[in-house]
This record gives C-alpha cells, structure tokens and sequence, in this order.
C-alpha cells in the first residue's frame, strides 16, 4: 500500500510540474507583453536576464517578444541571398567577422522591426547568446508551399533555431511563430503562434529539414520529408493529428476516395475540402468514434490538383492528386 500511495504521489508530482510549467510560460507571455522596444541587443539580453532566472523562461522569453514585434518584410524576400564571403588570415580574424555580422543583422532586424528568417533566427541567437543561453542557428529547407509536396529537401530556403535547456536540445522557429503571410497580393499579419517553441522534433519536422541533419534530432530521412503533405500553421495550432493518409500525393483513379481520420477534432468543428481544379469547398460531414473523426474524399475527373482540407474555414493541410 504504501508503494502504491508513492506511485501516486510521484505522479501528482510530475502533473504539478508540467502544469507549472505551462503556467510559468504563461507569466513569462505577460510580462514581456509589458516590455518596451529595445534600442539595443545588449539592453534587450540585459531585460531577459533582470525579469528571469531560469533558462527555458529565458529562451521562452527571446522567443515571445521576437514574435510579437518583428513583422516579417515580404519587399525583401528572395533579396540579397547570396552567401557571405569573408576574407581573413586567421580563424580568430574569421570567426571575429562572422559574428560582427551577426550582431550587425540582429540590431538591424531589431531597430527596423522587420527582417526575413534570417534576421529572426540571428537576432534570437544574438539575444539568447547574451543572456547566457547556448544557441546556435540552424539553416535548412522548409515545406510551405503545396508546390513542395514530393520534392526533397535541399532548397536550403530558411532558418531557424536550436537551444540548449537543461542540457537537452530544443527546436524553435521565432518566424513561423510570429504570424501567416495570407492573400492573393501577400501581406504580413501577426498571429502568435506558440506551437513553433519547444517543438516536439518529431512534429517540427513536418515542416523543417536542416541542412546537417544531426539538428533534425528525430530518425526521419529525407524521403520521409518528401513524402509529407503540406501542413499549414493551423494544423499546429489547432492540436489536430491526421493519422491517414501519411503521405503526401496520390494517383487520381475516379470513382475510388481517399480515407481520412482526424485526431482531436472538437465537437462542433467544421470540415470541409476543396479542389484546386473546381475551387468549390464540399462539406466532408465526418463521424466520430471514440477520439477518432473519419470522412472519405471521392476522386473524380476534376479531382487533380491541389486538395486542401479545412477545419472551421482555416487551411489545415493539402495534399497533390494527379
């Protein structure tokens, strides 16, 4: 009995903590929502480390503020992308260069408030640097586009980062987290998204490939990265979990459907699908049993394309018929 009672209390335990936790991050969003802009990477390290003590508040912090202030600047996508060339004599001088030019992007990205993923990613290492975290900035392929759905990683077209917490490794991504760039003439709008701090490696993958892949921190492969429907933002946010179909592309054979099942579809939750041929959304009226939700899409002629699948109106995942 009284290993039982033990049991129980070590459970109780381990449920206040995450709870805790889980709260303490909450603290942590509030009181940066009260910080001012920062005129420098030093004064912004110099509030991190004033209002917090642990590492995981610390990074969490970093994080917060980054995605609630820093617009995403679409005019300078795609510009200036070419490497960095450094001419030095010695590794000091090298290594030196280098991370003038880091702090040189993050105090840019921080006074103009706007930067691409290169500017989020170096302003958080230069951030977390300072306060005394161990940060580094990973570059790699993304998957946001169903143009990327069964194509390989190797676009080496983002970046985000990597933090050591208690000495574990752990996945952000400051960009993503900041907000969606939505509309037939794109504009920026932020929509904080949490989902993209501390990302389970397993989940952060469905949309991230590093160029050296000890930073996947999983067993996936690239084939497995190629393979995978697009998921969008809404897909994290939402807490959904397609268990079929894994893959990403199918072969339109008419009269036959694709079988879909949703884990934590909420009740009340509205599904509809469309194709990209037809452009009209179809209600998917799924059935649930137990935690499951399942409806089928039938393919036809007009079924090639794009299909996306939505959840109360908001694009959560799409997939390439052909």
């Amino acid at each position: 009995m009284k290993n039982i009672h033990n049991l129980f209390y070590t459970i109780l335990l381990l449920i206040f903590s995450v709870t805790a936790q889980a709260q303490d991050f909450a603290k942590v969003d509030a009181t940066v929502k009260g910080w001012p802009d920062f005129a420098d990477t030093d004064k912004f390290a110099a509030k991190v480390n004033a209002d917090f003590k642990r590492e995981d508040e610390k990074a969490r912090a970093i994080f917060t503020w980054i995605a609630t202030h820093i617009k995403y600047d679409l005019a300078a996508y795609g510009v200036n992308e070419r490497p960095v060339a450094y001419s030095f004599k010695t590794q000091a001088e090298k290594e030196a260069k280098e991370k003038k030019f880091k702090e040189d992007m993050a105090t840019k990205t921080l006074k103009s408030k706007k930067g691409v993923c290169q500017g989020y990613a170096t302003l958080f290492y230069i951030v977390a640097d300072k306060a005394g975290l161990e940060p580094v900035i990973i570059t790699g392929t993304s998957k946001s586009h169903p143009a990327h759905i069964g194509a390989a990683p190797g676009a080496s077209d983002h970046a985000w980062n990597a933090i050591k917490i208690g000495g574990e490794w752990k996945l952000l991504d400051a960009t993503w987290g900041a907000g969606t760039v939505t509309g037939e003439k794109p504009q920026f709008g932020f929509r904080f998204n949490d989902k993209y701090f501390f990302t389970d490696p397993n989940v952060f993958f469905l949309n991230h490939f590093p160029d050296d892949k000890k930073w996947l921190l999983t067993t996936k492969t690239e084939k497995d990265f190629a393979e995978l429907p697009l998921y969008y933002s809404n897909y994290l946010m939402g807490g959904y979990e397609f268990v079929t179909p894994d893959g990403g592309t199918f072969t339109n054979k008419p009269s036959t459907y694709i079988p879909f099942k949703i884990k934590n579809l909420q009740p009340g939750d509205k599904v509809h699908y469309a194709f990209s041929k037809e452009k009209v959304f179809k209600d998917a009226k799924p059935v649930t049993t137990g935690s499951i939700a399942e409806f089928d899409v039938p393919l036809d002629r007009n079924s090639n394309g794009v299909l996306t699948i939505y959840i109360n109106q908001k694009s959560v995942a799409a997939y390439r018929i052909r």
